[in-house]
């Protein structure tokens, strides 16, 4: 008997822990800053053609994504979205949000904002400063293969499609613009791309020479032969963007 009220004094507090237990884990986000599963959807990314199209004043498609359209906006944004952009408390909490595109007259690209974060972000050592800089650069150098392997085949599918539109029975004038549309979206993603890597390449060069200064290490050099990598890849991306209007991306090779 005198057990009793013991055990009646613990439950409350195992289900107050249950429910701060659970309560913790909803806020928590996803794995290295993942945004949460439970933030996701198939075309979370689809906004990435609205906002190119409409920052040009052009109308968005109303058509479905292709599995390869998906595919396209999923592999652009983790390289239109700046590095060192993500506060960690909202990386905490799988904070994600849009990016205005480029093409907005008020966008200003300050290719020392990188830089600065990552000299006043707290750190253990100037080493780990050279190692965050070497890690970002190597990301977008993983990142580059896949996605432009993803815009040709999606540039490809493009071109057989407004090829095809001359030879379709009853072509409705809506179903004309909404495959024009679509053709102008994923051209301008691969372009939007392609200013963000060379924007990219930028700043990591200005961090670089900064960090050099403060703090002279072996590891510039690592770091320099990566961004000169970078670099050399997005001279010369597998595809070419054109201007938006009226003109299409053209495939190399």
């Amino acid at each position: 008997m005198p057990e009793a009220p013991r055990q009646i004094r613990k439950f409350p507090s195992a289900i107050l822990l249950a429910a701060l237990g659970a309560s913790l884990a909803a806020c928590s986000g996803g794995d290295f800053g993942r945004t949460r599963a439970d933030m996701r959807s198939d075309d979370m990314h689809r906004w990435l053609g609205v906002e190119a199209t409409g920052s040009l004043g052009l109308k968005a498609s109303q058509f479905q994504l292709t599995d390869e359209e998906r595919q396209l906006r999923d592999l652009a944004y983790p390289m239109i979205e700046p590095p060192l952009s993500r506060p960690a408390w909202k990386s905490v909490f799988g904070d994600y949000k849009t990016i205005p595109s480029p093409w907005h007259q008020k966008i200003v690209f300050d290719r020392t904002m990188y830089g600065r974060t990552l000299i006043d972000e707290p750190h253990r050592s100037h080493s780990s400063r050279y190692a965050q800089l070497i890690e970002d650069v190597r990301n977008d150098i993983t990142r580059f293969e896949p996605f432009f392997a993803s815009a040709i085949r999606v540039i490809d599918l493009d071109r057989k499609r407004n090829a095809t539109m001359a030879r379709v029975s009853e072509l409705s004038p809506r179903e004309r613009e909404d495959a024009v549309a679509r053709m102008q979206e994923n051209s301008l993603i691969v372009q939007w791309v392609q200013q963000c890597l060379e924007q990219r390449v930028s700043s990591y060069r200005w961090a670089l020479e900064r960090l050099v200064i403060q703090a002279p290490d072996g590891m510039a050099a690592d770091a320099d032969r990566l961004i000169g990598e970078l670099a050399a890849q997005t001279a010369n991306p597998p595809v070419m963007s054109q201007p938006p209007y009226g003109r299409a991306v053209v495939s190399k090779g």
